[in-house]
C-alpha cells in the first residue's frame, strides 16, 4: 500500500504556509486532513475557500450533515472530528448518536434535514421525494436544500481523502454506533 504521508509547514507551498498559518490560528492545530489536502496547492486552497463560503446551513445545522454523511461513508477521521465539534456546538453524547443513525427525534426540524441528508448521501443523490416534501413541511427552504447539498458534497471530500489516504486520525475516536 502506497503511504501519504502528513506534510509540516515547511514541506508545503508558501501559499499552503498561509493556510496553514491561518488553519491553526482558526483550530489551534491544523488537521492531518488539512495537511494533506497540501500535497496540492489547489486543493487546500479550494477546500478552505468552501469551508469559509457563506451558508445558510451552519453551525449546529451544518454539524448534522456532517455527521450523518461521515457515517454513511464510515470515515473514522471525520466522525471522530464532528463527534468532537458536534458537541462543542451543544449536543449532547446521545444526540451526536441519534444523529449518526441519521435521526434527530429531539427537534423536528433537524430530524427532517437528517433524514434527507442520510438519503441523498445513501442513493448517491438519488433522493426520496418524500423525504425532500418532509424537509420542506418541516420549514427548510429551497436555499437550505442547496446548502445542504454543497455541504453534503464538502463531507464527501473529506470522507473520500480519508478513505483514500488512511492518515492517522488526531481527534479523539468517535464510539461505535450500537
Amino acid at each position: 500500500m502506497t503511504t501519504i504521508n502528513v506534510p509540516t509547514r515547511e514541506e508545503v507551498s508558501p501559499a499552503n504556509q498561509a493556510n496553514f498559518d491561518g488553519i491553526k490560528k482558526r483550530f489551534g492545530k491544523v488537521p492531518n486532513l488539512f495537511a494533506t489536502l497540501a500535497h496540492s496547492e489547489a486543493a487546500l486552497g479550494t477546500y478552505m475557500a468552501l469551508q469559509d463560503a457563506k451558508s445558510s446551513v451552519s453551525g449546529k445545522t451544518r454539524e448534522v450533515v456532517n455527521l450523518v454523511v461521515s457515517q454513511v461513508n464510515e470515515c473514522e477521521y471525520c466522525l471522530a472530528a464532528h463527534t468532537m465539534v458536534g458537541k462543542m456546538s451543544g449536543f449532547t453524547d446521545a444526540q451526536v448518536m441519534e444523529i449518526r443513525h441519521g435521526r434527530a427525534s429531539f427537534d423536528t426540524k433537524l430530524d427532517a434535514l437528517a433524514r434527507l441528508t442520510k438519503d441523498i448521501a445513501q442513493s448517491r443523490g438519488h433522493a426520496d421525494q418524500a423525504l425532500v416534501e418532509a424537509f420542506f413541511s418541516a420549514g427548510w427552504t429551497k436555499e437550505n436544500l442547496m446548502d445542504t447539498i454543497v455541504a453534503i458534497a464538502d463531507k464527501i471530500v473529506t470522507n473520500y481523502l480519508h478513505s483514500t489516504t488512511k492518515i492517522p486520525v488526531d481527534f479523539p475516536a468517535a464510539p461505535k454506533l450500537d
